[in-house]
């Protein structure tokens, strides 16, 4: 159950070091903060500072700086009213510019610390009548490249295929250690449940295989396996993952599967007789095999390469987390993935129980991924919201008269209102989706 909790000190720090970023930038500009919330009202408990009033409140998602003269009509000279559109500006991003170098900073320490993992993209369904089915691809298909493009995760293939709708596409295909090319047509209005090219997809990390405990007297005993042999190649297909493993005894059940594995430096090759298909069991504990053990395969990054690495992997994570918010926005069915807290506790837990990553690398990673989206969020022109009120700074600039604060403390007030209305919408349909069972994934 304390996988469920981790979520609280991520987004607690996050929003911490968002509203340091307020805090300071007000300093830096001569405005005075009247007060340093954590948490939302009602205010639990606090203490009074040169003349700062620091605050911890009820709702513990939230924060927030109150500064002077921030939605009222105070010119004195600590007062915001009276600092530039610039210093106003700089105020108002200060937020989103300390999230986004915390996102780069751990992304880096992570890359410096452990390198990279690679993931590699496999084919888990195929849609009955859809271009996959048609061109013959099959549940165990690994994707190598679209156009020429190597692909690992399954946010790149979904915004290849997406790009190229209504475009012939040149897709390499992986099956049992054979490399085939695929030429299909990704739809631009597939059926609703399905994805472009009607396919469900699967991005396992690559790692060594290593056989954990063995059934006396069963199918794999009796192919000489132990525990403690690191399985290499099955059906002359290397053994990456278990996802791999598991398709081939798929392939191969009710019938013998070559298999290669290494013990003590060695490498021996056996047959495992793989039981039919049994509604209650998996192929891999069928065979006798009762625990897997995966370990995560990183690829070690040179010092002088670990900060422009780091720079480039926060990079390439906004663009692909941008283009999956504006896809939700094309594709309404998917807002279902939209969580709250409670949403992301359970999305922090299904993660921590079924990656092969430690669980300090993946709480890592998720970490740089919500620190990163509350950055764009914040971004977005929404009233109440960091980019709500830089719009107004805009509209300053082009109109060269700034509209009257307390018009635009109202226009934020309802928009606090509708977003409070909003989390409350999203947490119910949180707390009904785990109350049902239902994965965060669908």
């Amino acid at each position: 159950m304390a996988s469920w909790f981790y979520i609280v000190p991520i987004l607690g720090f996050l929003i911490f070091i968002h509203e340091c970023g307020h805090f300071f930038a007000a300093r830096m500009c001569g405005v005075k903060v009247e007060e340093f919330g954590m948490g939302l009202p009602p205010k639990l408990f606090g203490f009074v500072r040169s003349g700062t009033k620091y605050t911890i409140n009820l709702i513990p998602f939230g924060g927030f700086v109150r500064v002077k003269g921030e939605d009222g009509d105070d010119m004195a000279s600590d007062s915001m009213n009276a600092k530039s559109p610039g210093q106003r500006a700089f105020f108002l991003s200060a937020g989103i510019i300390m999230n986004v170098l915390f996102a780069v900073f751990l992304m880096t320490l992570v890359v410096g610390i452990k390198g990279m993992p690679h993931n590699e993209v496999f084919i888990a369904g195929v849609g009955p009548g859809s271009p996959a089915a048609t061109a013959g691809w099959q549940v165990g298909d690994r994707i190598v490249s679209v156009n020429g493009q190597d692909v690992q995760t399954v946010q790149e293939l979904v915004k290849d295929t997406r790009n190229e709708a209504g475009n012939q596409v040149q897709f390499v295909i992986e099956r049992g250690g054979e490399f085939y090319e695929s030429t299909l047509i990704p739809r631009k209005n597939p059926p609703e449940g399905e994805g472009r090219i009607g396919i469900n997809l699967a991005d396992p990390v690559i790692a060594t295989v290593t056989v954990g405990e063995i059934a006396p007297g069963s199918d794999a005993a009796a192919a000489g396996l132990q525990s403690g042999d690191v399985l290499i190649n099955a059906n002359n297909r290397d053994v990456s993952n278990v996802f791999v493993l598991q398709t081939e005894m798929d392939r191969y059940a009710g019938t013998a599967m070559p298999l290669i594995y290494e013990r003590n430096g060695e490498q021996f090759e056996t047959t495992l007789q793989i039981p039919p298909h049994q509604n209650d069991q998996t192929p891999v504990l069928a065979s006798g095999i009762e625990v897997l053990q995966q370990k995560p395969i990183f690829e070690k990054v040179p010092l002088i390469e670990v900060i422009p690495t780091g720079f480039k992997e926060a990079y390439r994570q906004t663009t692909l987390m941008v283009d999956g918010i504006l896809e939700m926005f094309r594709n309404p069915g998917l807002l279902r993935q939209t969580a709250g807290p409670v949403g992301m506790a359970q999305l922090t837990h299904e993660l921590v129980e079924t990656t092969a990553l430690p669980v300090w690398y993946t709480l890592a990673s998720l970490t740089i991924l919500l620190s990163l989206n509350l950055a764009f969020l914040n971004l977005l022109p929404i009233p109440a919201l960091d980019g709500g009120r830089l719009l107004f700074v805009l509209v300053e600039l082009i109109r060269g008269r700034r509209i009257a604060p307390e018009k635009e403390g109202l226009v934020h007030l309802v928009g606090f209102v509708v977003l409070i209305g909003l989390m409350f919408v999203i947490a119910f349909n949180d707390i009904r989706r785990i109350v049902g069972g239902d994965s965060f994934f669908g």
